[in-house]
């Protein structure tokens, strides 16, 4: 188990990327922790959730914030991808406040 305590800059959300899901609405994101911290004790990134097409394109990444593990037990193991994929309802009026 690990904590991670991470800041997302809002400015930085593309609202288009917000997925409506049947219990809410969604921004799907990637978070890496790195094994070094970096000038603010910071080693985690978070970044818009690229698609295999723009990985191998090496699109740039939009970077929304970053944070720091607060609490490891040492070891992190990975977890099984058992959720279905979202559906976006295009026609959706979005009512996020930023």
């Amino acid at each position: 188990m690990e904590i991670i305590s991470a800041s997302i800059d809002l400015t930085k959300i593309d609202k288009s990327k917000i997925v409506e899901g049947k219990k809410g609405k969604y921004y799907n994101l990637t978070i890496t922790v790195f094994d070094n911290k970096d000038q603010y004790g910071n080693n985690v990134s978070l970044t818009d959730k690229q698609d295999k097409e723009q990985r191998e394109a090496k699109e740039p990444k939009n970077y929304l914030g970053n944070g720091r593990v607060v609490y490891s037990k040492g070891q992190t193991s990975q977890a099984e991808n058992n959720s279905e994929p979202l559906e976006q309802d295009e026609n959706k009026e979005d009512d996020l406040p930023f």
